[in-house]
């Protein structure tokens, strides 16, 4: 759009292990055009269990600025929160965009209103300072039954083929068949021996539940 009309629409999103939003964007879209623009974008990230009252649930409006992204880790964990994107990724017009978050405007529930700053909302590099894919990989190849645990027990999720498609310092995301889960971390983990760590907790406690 032209005239600096607001212009809404509908995106994946995955995010960087600092929690940096990713986008997989075609050149020939609208948005994307209107970002080479202006880099500024807000992303509605909606919390909302399905059926509850929409005006009532959680969400979270970003604030910051797009850029393209040529590093082939942000393309890898994009398309480890989406597979089936892999099917156009490698379509000329499409490429990685990173948003630089500014603040985030919060609303918790009825009531609980707040803006949020970058430094709350992005994890700081050595939070979390190494790469995932090893042990994503690793999880999912050798421990199924564990992350079977964690969405069955854990999160009360429906069984299913469920695999981890990321984690950071704060916990790590499940996917099945495009649906997608947060599993929070008990603590903060800093290094790959406090993961492998929670995640035999995590182990323990589902299967305690019977």
């Amino acid at each position: 759009m032209t005239d600096a009309w607001p212009y809404t629409s509908l995106v994946l999103s995955a995010t960087r292990l600092d929690g940096t939003p990713l986008l997989l964007l075609s050149g020939l879209a609208q948005h994307t055009q209107n970002t080479t623009r202006d880099p500024r974008v807000s992303l509605l990230f909606d919390g909302t269990d399905p059926g509850a009252d929409r005006l009532a649930g959680a969400r979270a409006t970003l604030l910051g600025r797009a850029a393209m992204t040529k590093d082939p880790e942000d393309r890898r964990r994009f398309l480890a929160r989406h597979p089936e994107a892999a099917a156009y990724a490698d379509f000329g017009d499409f490429s990685c965009y990173r948003v630089v978050v500014e603040r985030a405007h919060l609303v918790a529930g009825f009531g609980r209103i707040h803006w949020v700053e970058a430094p709350e909302i992005v994890l700081s590099p050595g939070d979390f300072p190494t790469d995932d894919a090893d042990v994503v990989k690793h999880m999912n190849e050798d421990h199924a039954d564990a992350i079977a645990l964690y969405a069955t027990k854990l999160l009360k999720l429906a069984p299913g083929k469920w695999q981890l498609s990321g984690c950071d310092a704060e916990g790590c995301d499940l996917i099945l068949e495009g649906r997608a889960a947060r599993l929070e971390f008990s603590r903060p983990v800093h290094d790959l021996a406090a993961l492998r760590a929670e995640f035999v907790d995590l182990a323990i406690v589902a299967r305690n539940l019977g």
